[in-house]
């Protein structure tokens, strides 16, 4: 058995994002999908579009490649009324309503985000993960700690979304 390197364990934190993305919107009408609780919370189709946003822009920028939000079409598959960069950091009430979209639509920019970060990750080499991506901060972000943080922030997203789908009012 081979050793287990820090990119085989990033490959195993965004498959389970995916997986967990999967199980969410399965079965879910649209107005399900758009269902705010309590009138104002952040809605399934919100929480699964920004995540992806964010994995996208994020691991773009890291890549220097352009984000598959532009590069692939989804921004005009989603047609959504917001800037085409805008991946809902600071969304407020109206903005977050303005995200709607179908489960297979989600799933679909999923899915593409997905395959492009894990063939990222496969080309790593094994000095990549200690570049400085961000010197912005103290100390200067890694590509790892890059990457480990969009998996964190994927994850609480992708449990936002699980918690709303648990308590939708009954179909």
């Amino acid at each position: 058995m081979s050793d287990v390197t820090a990119v085989d364990v990033l490959l195993d934190g965004f498959a389970r994002v995916r997986e967990s993305v999967e199980r969410v919107p399965e079965g879910l009408t649209p107005q399900q999908l758009t269902h705010r609780v309590g009138g104002t919370g952040n809605p399934i189709a919100w929480l699964l579009w920004h995540l992806t946003r964010v994995q996208d822009d994020h691991v773009a920028e890291v890549a220097g490649t352009e984000q598959i939000w532009t590069a692939d079409g989804w921004a005009g598959r989603f047609d959504l009324p917001l800037p085409t960069g805008d991946t809902g950091y600071g969304h407020g009430v109206e903005q977050v309503a303005a995200v709607t979209a179908s489960a297979d639509l989600l799933l679909g920019y999923h899915r593409a985000v997905h395959d492009r970060t894990a063939a990222y990750l496969r080309g790593l080499g094994a000095g990549d993960l200690s570049r400085v991506v961000d010197d912005s901060w103290d100390p200067p972000v890694t590509l790892a700690v890059r990457l480990l943080s969009v998996v964190e922030d994927d994850l609480q997203h992708v449990g936002q979304a699980a918690f709303v789908r648990g308590i939708l009012p009954e179909r």
